[in-house]
């Protein structure tokens, strides 16, 4: 027998009173009971997102919330800077090139930090851009970006800054309105704890300046629509709004723990599973690692589909690889959402183990001790 413990940047692992929201009698999408729901999780997203603005709710997964953000933003034969630094910010400029919008792509090598000094020299060579398009948290990397230093930067230009918080919103801090983002796309399968299906976009006054200017080609993500019915808590079409009603459950949990402590426990348990992964002997991928996830690079002579395939079939631990130019190179670990430090503790005993029975050089308990040295001294600090 296996206890399946799901360690993967998304979908995350969910807990089992917003699963038993999944299996309550389906209710009609346009009742008022339906409306009423949208009510409480649109204050509950404000207060994740840290927003006074909307956070308005699609029926599709977070790339439909980056989609509708450049569609709705950027018209066509508009310029759009790329904060090119990873596989998924790389798909904003496969988005762009979509709906005919030119894309400058700003390279940063995979692994490290956009420079806020790089995006601040390109808005001075590319005036006419209207937006600015970054990441959070790159999930392809395990990395986090410098959101709040980018966000005064562009905030000083007629840009609008438009970022993917897919895998970032929830687990790390992230103050919309105070660093300036003028766009916020979320996803529901990550630190909000719920199965994949719904997504989350904040507007900014700048941005909906942006949007009004001209009619986007869009339909289904039309964020105008999306905005009329908002006002009636309502959307414009079908929502899954059996996801929603579970979300008003996920969002109770992070209420009562307070979003502030909810960016502390990813913090600790991020530097708990850092230290443990280098007390192996391993190297961690990112320069500034995100606190959803720990990527690190897989050692010489091993696979990584050996490391991971062990893990899943002797541990029940699943962990996923690398993407694009780092598939075979690196895995990465999970820990966002309904995660606590002994998923952590759990996770990187899996990983000695799965080394150890590999044939790599493991002293049994090492990667532990060093992740508990980590939540003792933190821990014990929090609770002060």
């Amino acid at each position: 027998m296996r206890k399946p413990r799901l360690m993967t940047p998304g979908p995350a692992m969910v807990p089992e009173d917003v699963l038993l929201e999944l299996a309550r009698p389906v209710i009609h999408h346009r009742s008022d009971e339906a409306k009423q729901v949208i009510v409480e999780v649109s204050e509950g997203l404000k207060e994740v997102f840290q927003t006074k603005n909307d956070v308005m709710i699609l029926t599709s997964s977070g790339t439909g919330a980056m989609e509708a953000a450049v569609v709705n933003v950027i018209p066509a034969g508009g310029k759009a800077l790329v904060l090119n630094a990873g596989h998924f910010a790389a798909r904003w400029g496969a988005i762009c090139k979509a709906y005919g919008v030119n894309a400058v792509m700003l390279d940063t090598e995979w692994g490290k930090p956009v420079d806020p000094d790089q995006v601040a020299e390109a808005l001075k060579q590319h005036p006419d851009a209207v937006a600015v398009l970054g990441t959070l948290s790159e999930t392809s990397t395990g990395t986090g970006h410098p959101v709040e230093a980018i966000g005064r930067v562009v905030a000083e230009s007629d840009a609008v800054y438009i970022v993917d918080g897919i895998s970032g919103i929830g687990a790390m801090e992230c103050r919309t309105d105070e660093w300036g983002v003028d766009v916020l796309c979320s996803g529901s399968q990550k630190a909000l704890m719920l199965p994949p299906g719904l997504a989350f976009i904040s507007v900014s006054p700048k941005a909906w300046a942006k949007i009004d200017a001209f009619d986007a080609p869009s339909y289904y993500f039309n964020l105008k629509a999306a905005r009329s019915k908002a006002k009636e808590f309502d959307t414009p079409y079908t929502p899954a709004h059996t996801l929603i009603l579970a979300l008003r459950a996920a969002l109770k949990r992070i209420k009562a723990e307070g979003i502030e402590e909810v960016w502390k426990r990813h913090r600790i348990m991020s530097e708990a599973c850092q230290a443990g992964v280098q007390a192996l002997g391993l190297e961690l991928f990112s320069a500034r690692p995100a606190e959803g996830l720990t990527a690190f690079r897989v050692p010489e002579g091993l696979k990584d589909s050996q490391i991971r395939g062990k893990m899943a079939e002797r541990f029940g631990v699943t962990t996923v690889g690398g993407q694009a130019k780092l598939k075979g190179k690196i895995v990465r670990i999970g820990h966002m959402g309904y995660t606590d430090e002994l998923d952590v503790i759990s996770a990187l005993a899996a990983l000695e183990m799965t080394l150890a029975e590999l044939g790599y050089d493991v002293e049994p308990g090492r990667a532990v001790t060093a992740a508990q040295q980590v939540l003792i001294g933190k821990g014990a600090a929090a609770l002060a």
